[in-house]
């Protein structure tokens, strides 16, 4: 795998957010590819909650700049940038003022998720894609992490099919145990029938709870890891019907287990 590119996306990375399951797997799948010589570059939202100073998060301006059209709005797309310290990897962050200054994560004071998680989660996914073409860097591996990020196998297999930077991707989604109560808001999938119009694939996410979303994900990946050790029954019988190649929890041979999947990935192509 060396000199490979992986993209690892996530909805939560350490250090800049709190340990979890979710943001501790991110950091060190990412962190054990680097120190195998993988190219990596690592996407997660800039959520208003991550101190920019104490982590000195920069604006790069040739990377901002564009809108994104969310729902028929425009929405502008700025980018900013970090270092893990005493790892040398870059760490990308997708900001807009109206849907990541606030100073919280996903969900508000009264524990409810943000009506907007939905827009969110749509300008993350096309952030992420427009920022990877703008570097022109094609990935050979797209790894997701998260139900943030979950909207990125669909637009990268229907939106952005036509797109060369990234016909030879392959891309995995890391499944974790980590559900939200309820829905998002339920017009989720008229929003991006904007950007796919008639498409079939969008009749999974029409009731966008935790479990539709990821199965969204999992229907547009060529891959997939369970990130943790228990996987609720509904979305483990949905993996098993794609018939893709699956990685099962590791705990104990995490660091070999991961780059040997990704090997075969890329070897398969």
């Amino acid at each position: 795998m060396k000199d490979k590119r992986i993209l690892f996306v996530s909805s939560e990375v350490v250090p800049y957010l709190p340990e979890t399951e979710l943001s501790l797997t991110a950091f060190n799948a990412a962190k054990n590819a680097h120190s195998k010589g993988v190219q990596t570059r690592i996407f997660m939202p800039r959520y208003g909650v991550i101190n920019e100073r104490r982590h000195q998060l920069h604006e790069v301006i040739r990377l901002s700049g564009m809108n994104l059209v969310v729902n028929d709005m425009d929405m502008p797309l700025i980018i900013k940038v970090a270092s893990i310290p005493k790892e040398r990897m870059q760490v990308y962050f997708i900001d807009n003022e109206e849907y990541f200054k606030r100073k919280a994560v996903f969900t508000d004071e009264d524990d409810e998720l943000f009506e907007d998680n939905d827009e969110r989660a749509i300008f993350f996914a096309k952030g992420v894609v427009e920022t990877v073409k703008k570097l022109n860097w094609a990935p050979d591996i797209i790894h997701v992490h998260g139900w943030m990020a979950s909207l990125l196998p669909l637009y990268l297999k229907e939106f952005y099919k036509e797109e060369p930077l990234f016909t030879e991707s392959k891309i995995i989604t890391s499944i974790y145990n980590n559900p939200f109560e309820g829905t998002l808001d339920e017009s989720l999938a008229d929003k991006v029938t904007f950007d796919l119009k008639d498409n079939k694939k969008i009749a999974t996410i029409k009731v966008p709870n935790h479990t539709n979303i990821l199965k969204s994900a999992i229907e547009n990946s060529d891959a997939i890891i369970h990130g943790s050790e228990d996987i609720p029954e509904e979305l483990s019988s949905f993996i098993e019907e794609k018939e893709i190649p699956v990685l099962g929890f590791q705990e104990e041979n995490f660091k070999e287990s991961y780059l040997n999947f990704y090997a075969d990935l890329v070897s398969a192509t």
